[in-house]
């Protein structure tokens, strides 16, 4: 990874996703676009400060970001960041690919 800063940068958020919360709050504006904390928690057993709590560490991967509209904060996911991670394991899966076309050649010899 040091050898390689696009992976270095999606590091957090590679572990922001770790969560299960948070993958599924990720799912959520996905599906669903911009949304309040109150609308992320309806249905959902999760108190809106342990969302509120997620949404910050999502933010600070840069996974999403809030704006005021009213008096409600509103969270939007922020793609670009999904898409740079999405870069990395593709570098990722194409080094294990040379990776193992190497052993294949050296097995076979």
């Amino acid at each position: 990874m040091a050898g390689n800063p696009a992976l270095k940068a999606a590091a957090p958020v590679f572990a922001a996703l770790g969560d299960e919360t948070r993958l599924r709050l990720v799912s959520r504006l996905c599906a669903g676009g911009p949304a309040s904390i109150a609308r992320l928690t309806a249905g959902s057993s999760v108190t809106r400060q342990a969302i509120a709590k997620h949404l910050q560490v999502l933010a600070g991967a840069g996974l999403v970001r809030s704006s005021r509209r009213g008096r409600e904060r509103v969270w939007e996911l922020r793609p670009r960041r999904l898409l740079q991670a999405r870069a990395s394991l593709e570098v990722l899966s194409r080094q294990w690919d040379e990776t193992l076309g190497r052993l294949k050649a050296f097995v076979e010899r």
